[in-house]
């Protein structure tokens, strides 16, 4: 299934994120959701999560 966060933009400019297969996580464009996914392993996904809790894609 797939989810947005609550924090999403009413303009629809955002990503949704979905558990797949394997333990992989899926992201896309909710504004073309047959186009391509982009997948990650759990450990790809959590240094990424990780990055953006610790601020390393702060502007």
């Amino acid at each position: 299934m797939w989810k947005k966060s609550a924090h999403s933009a009413s303009n629809g400019n955002c990503v949704e994120v979905a558990m797949l297969e394997g333990g992989h996580i899926g992201v896309r464009d909710s504004k073309n959701q047959s186009g391509a996914v982009l997948v990650f392993t759990p450990d790809e996904w959590s240094a990424f999560v990780g990055g953006v809790r610790g601020g390393e894609f702060d502007l």
